[in-house]
């Protein structure tokens, strides 16, 4: 069974209404729908935008489901002058910005317990997608840092520190989350984003403007890589 998880319901109803055979099981006030996708079982949900709502979401799908793998798929802010909306980001790797031990002597991002700031993106999955995305993106695909923080950021000064700190091509709110969960329980994963806004003075109105194109890019996506990850 694979794993996907999105934080909107944009993100994910998509999908659920192209789902054969589904039924539904509901854990600590989250649905989860189990069923077919393109031939292939899988167990979607919808998990509400934040980091611990993201983890808690992927703990729970992992504990009662089982899943071989988890794909989280929505929308994020784009970061640097190469990545525009419209574009699809693939995670080499996540990271949590708003993790700061600092004053303590660890980096920012710094996660203890794990002793990482980037956990890396299963390498396979990672490859598959950038290789099968050009089929449905108009833009750029591109392949690199994802960083993570319970804020919806639309400010400049912000995006240039996440790319001076980690590198990030883009900036959401569930990614790293899901991410740290996948890697202490031994489980593949990879965050994809399509980019709705560059989280910039705009975002806002261009978020509103472009997250349902967004999702449905994602979607269409998964749609089409999923029997080649069977």
């Amino acid at each position: 069974m694979i794993g996907i998880i999105g934080a909107m319901p944009i993100e994910v109803e998509g999908l659920k209404a192209k789902m054969q055979n589904p039924s539904v099981q509901k854990f600590a006030g989250l649905e989860f729908c189990q069923g077919l996708l393109s031939g292939v079982e899988c167990v979607v949900a919808h998990c509400n935008p934040g980091k611990v709502n993201a983890a808690l979401c992927t703990q729970l799908m992992i504990n009662h489901y089982q899943p071989r793998l988890i794909i989280n798929s929505g929308i994020a802010g784009g970061i640097g002058k190469d990545i525009h909306i419209g574009d699809l980001v693939i995670s080499s790797a996540v990271v949590q910005h708003d993790m700061d031990t600092s004053p303590l002597g660890d980096r920012k991002g710094y996660l203890s317990g794990i002793g990482l700031i980037e956990i890396p993106a299963a390498e396979h999955l990672v490859t598959l997608l950038s290789r099968t995305a050009p089929e449905v993106y108009k833009g750029s695909v591109h392949v690199g840092i994802i960083a993570t923080g319970d804020q919806f950021i639309c400010n400049g000064e912000k995006l240039q520190e996440l790319h001076r700190n980690f590198g990030a091509l883009a900036c959401e709110m569930e990614g790293a989350a899901i991410g740290h969960v996948c890697h202490v329980n031994g489980l593949d994963f990879v965050v994809l984003r399509t980019i709705s806004d560059n989280a910039d003075d705009d975002a806002k109105m261009d978020y509103a403007t472009f997250a349902p194109i967004a999702a449905q890019r994602g979607i269409e996506l998964l749609c089409r890589v999923l029997p080649k990850l069977n």
